[in-house]
C-alpha cells in the first residue's frame, strides 16, 4: 500500500465563504417551490387548475402585502421626520443618561435610516425620548 504525503499548503477545507440560506418567505421562494412542484408532478395526474389559480392568487396577495408594508414603513419614517422638523424653535424636555431632566430650545434635527433626533443644547436626543414640548415665548411678562 502506498501512502501519498499531503503538501502543507493543501487544505481539506474550502476557503470560499458560504452564503447563509434565505430564511424569509418571499415571492422568489414561492416561485421556486411552484416550479419544483410542476417539475415533480406526475404526467398521469397533473396539477389541478384550481390549485394553480389559488397559488397564483396567494403569490399576488403576498406581493401586495409586502408592498403595503414597505409603504407603511416609509410613511411612518416621513411622519416622524416631519414631526421632528416641526419642533425647531420649541422648548423640549428629556431625561438624560444620569436620570436628570434637561430642557432647552430645539435648534436642529437630524435623521438616520429610521430614527429622528432633535438637538437641544448641543445634545442629539432621539425624538421618542422627549418628555415634554412647549412653545417658547420671547416676550417678557408685563406687570
Amino acid at each position: 500500500m502506498t501512502v501519498t504525503a499531503v503538501a502543507p499548503s493543501t487544505s481539506i477545507y474550502s476557503t470560499t465563504p458560504t452564503t447563509p440560506p434565505n430564511q424569509t418567505m418571499d415571492s422568489q421562494m414561492f416561485l421556486q417551490l411552484l416550479i419544483t412542484q410542476l417539475q415533480s408532478q406526475s404526467p398521469d395526474s397533473p396539477m389541478d387548475s384550481n390549485t394553480m389559480i389559488t397559488q397564483t392568487s396567494q403569490l399576488a396577495s403576498m406581493q401586495a402585502m409586502s408592498t403595503m408594508s414597505d409603504t407603511e414603513t416609509s410613511n411612518y419614517t416621513l411622519q416622524t421626520r416631519t414631526a421632528a422638523a416641526a419642533l425647531i424653535g420649541k422648548n423640549a424636555s428629556y431625561v438624560d443618561s444620569n436620570g436628570v431632566t434637561q430642557s432647552g430650545d430645539v435648534t436642529g434635527v437630524s435623521f438616520d435610516s429610521s430614527d429622528s433626533f432633535v438637538t437641544i443644547g448641543g445634545v442629539s436626543v432621539p425624538i421618542e425620548d422627549l418628555s415634554a414640548v412647549s412653545t417658547t415665548s420671547t416676550a417678557t411678562p408685563t406687570s
